[in-house]
């Protein structure tokens, strides 16, 4: 299996989810937003961070990069797409994924751990997890309350197209265990073919024992299996 990790001017990730591609053999390369070619790839991940210094909109700018043609072709090929935290920012921004992101509840940056529970685990990002399994992750962000309209969560519900929800240790949905305010506790969504996911958890963070946990190891993993 072949990724490319893209850079932003304020990714802070990406080294992170290199690192992860590598040592889980997704043979990453890194490209620059500013490049007009992927290389050839089963996988493309959008990381984490603030592109752009968060200017306008998180994702904004970034989402008009010349890669991100490259991406959204990639994706409309049926390519897989991975983006985390600013990188799923900049997926909504670009019309890869549906809904927004805005500021947490509490208009306060976030990060420490959180619960996820994992609601459909019949993709390529997900098979080595069961389904309703809970999983620890870390969250870091400021903007990552996910809200769309009700015809669109109702239509992301009937399509199994939510990835993860925050949740408490026993996978219950509550109010406080869910930390920015996300509407029905979102912490990830697919798009409709469900081979692009974007994610506010930090997957990649929790993919050593050396850093605090493994737990998101799993769903690079389970993309390497799936190409």
């Amino acid at each position: 299996m072949h990724s490319a990790v893209i850079v932003f001017p304020g990714s802070n990730c990406d080294r992170d989810a290199y690192t992860v591609l590598e040592m889980t053999g997704c043979k990453p390369r890194k490209v620059w937003h500013a490049d007009s070619e992927l290389p050839d790839c089963d996988l493309v991940v959008v990381p984490g961070g603030f592109s752009y210094g968060d200017y306008l909109r998180s994702g904004a700018m970034a989402a008009h990069s010349p890669i991100m043609r490259e991406v959204t072709a990639h994706a409309t090929r049926g390519g897989m797409v991975l983006g985390i935290c600013n990188g799923f920012q900049v997926l909504t921004e670009a019309g890869l994924l549906p809904g927004t992101l805005m500021r947490n509840a509490r208009l306060k940056f976030l990060c420490r751990e959180v619960y996820l529970r994992v609601e459909n685990n019949a993709t390529a990002f997900t098979s080595a997890y069961d389904e309703g399994q809970v999983i620890t992750v870390p969250i870091a962000h400021h903007d990552g309350n996910y809200f769309a309209d009700a015809g669109m969560i109702k239509s992301l519900e009937d399509s199994a197209q939510i990835a993860f929800r925050y949740c408490d240790a026993k996978g219950k949905i509550t109010e406080k265990d869910n930390p920015n305010g996300s509407v029905n506790a979102i912490a990830g969504v697919y798009n409709k073919q469900k081979n692009v996911l974007g994610m506010m958890p930090h997957p990649e963070r929790h993919s050593d024992a050396a850093t605090g946990g493994i737990q998101g190891r799993a769903l690079f993993e389970s993309l390497l299996a799936a190409a």
